[in-house]
């Protein structure tokens, strides 16, 4: 069978950390085009990787017949658009997270997805992730028992990226610390309990500790490259909710960035039989009772790249036509929770979708 050709579009860091190297490793993947609109990076990439060819506007990948798929790795403001367009033109999509910056335009996807009929599948790589498997096999098993309440935390102490540039512009990103940390967690509690879907909404959203740039002090920066000192910072930097579902209850705390200088990345499952603490990235911790007595362990398993797990399965489906769990109607009932944390936030009150 011949190789499925791709093309990345937008070739900064998740592109080279994960999607680029990803594809060069899997077997069935060729990736013909690197795309991005500051075209250094595209021939950097050629020149790195030692193939492909360098392109500027991502509709030459999208007119080229031999494309199969692309990988969306833009700015969020960019998803939708290059998104759209590509399975208008007849190719599948892997897009990065989050999907888009609002629910609205999470739908407008969706529905060009199913008018269509080609893959997108979103970057919420979690959902290839061992550990977090390892997790919701033992909740699908029933031995957490009933999984009443989770409970997500995700915060630094002062780690907004690039201030001022893309990450915290609205306009750009759709949001800040939940729209870029957050959706990773809640998505993977959504993966983990079976995508439940939301009766009540709770949330603020803090726009604080970076809003004077210029006096924004801080001991690093990811992305720092793309910081601007005179730019603009719109987005919240800390963000809490309280989401009640058809399943558990759902609480989130949430910081790029905060005057504690304690990090925390982790996420507890509360079941009736037994507990389970995730950290995040990590492995994680079994609590619970047997026999009467205590137990706290730690298991141990193989684990596989995520980010290759999610390309490998991407390219498979593609031959086969099975549908992932990172595909976009599952994806759409996190973005669809996401948009109400904001939105409450926004008029102040809780948001119902209840009769």
């Amino acid at each position: 069978m011949s190789k499925i050709k791709v093309a990345v579009i937008g070739c900064g860091t998740i592109a080279n950390n994960a999607h680029i190297p990803s594809y060069m490793n899997c077997e069935d993947a060729e990736i013909k085009y690197f795309c991005d609109i500051i075209p250094e990076r595209a021939h950097a990439a050629v020149e790195k990787y030692g193939c492909g060819i360098a392109i500027e506007d991502y509709h030459e990948a999208l007119n080229d017949p031999e494309v199969v798929a692309v990988s969306v790795c833009t700015p969020n403001d960019m998803h939708p658009t290059i998104s759209i367009d590509a399975m208008r033109a007849g190719k599948h999509v892997l897009c990065e997270k989050p999907a888009a910056r609002t629910y609205a335009e999470v739908l407008e996807m969706q529905k060009v997805q199913h008018e269509t009929g080609m893959t997108l599948n979103i970057g919420v790589v979690n959902r290839f992730n061992s550990a977090v498997n390892r997790i919701k096999e033992l909740i699908d098993n029933g031995d957490l028992g009933e999984v009443y309440h989770v409970y997500g935390s995700f915060r630094a102490h002062r780690s907004i990226p690039g201030i001022g540039g893309p990450f915290t512009q609205k306009a750009v990103a759709g949001g800040g610390v939940l729209i870029d940390w957050g959706v990773h967690f809640l998505d993977l509690i959504m993966y983990c309990t079976g995508d439940p879907a939301a009766k009540t909404v709770s949330g603020k959203a803090y726009c604080k500790l970076g809003k004077d740039i210029k006096n924004y002090a801080y001991v690093n920066m990811w992305s720092s490259i793309s910081a601007d000192f005179e730019g603009t910072y719109d987005v919240d930097d800390f963000v809490t909710a309280m989401i009640r579902t058809e399943g558990p209850t759902i609480t989130l705390n949430g910081a790029w960035a905060q005057n504690i200088g304690v990090g925390e990345m982790y996420i507890d499952f509360l079941g009736d039989k037994a507990g389970v603490r995730l950290q995040y990235g990590c492995d994680f911790r079994l609590y619970g009772v047997k026999n009467g007595m205590l137990y706290d362990m730690a298991p141990s398993f193989q684990t596989k790249d995520m980010f290759q797990e999610e390309i490998n399965s991407f390219i498979s489906c593609i031959q086969t036509g099975e549908k992932l769990p990172s595909h976009i109607d599952t994806v759409a009932v996190t973005a669809r929770t996401m948009q109400a944390i904001y939105d409450s936030s926004e008029a102040g009150k809780e948001i119902s979708f209840e009769d």
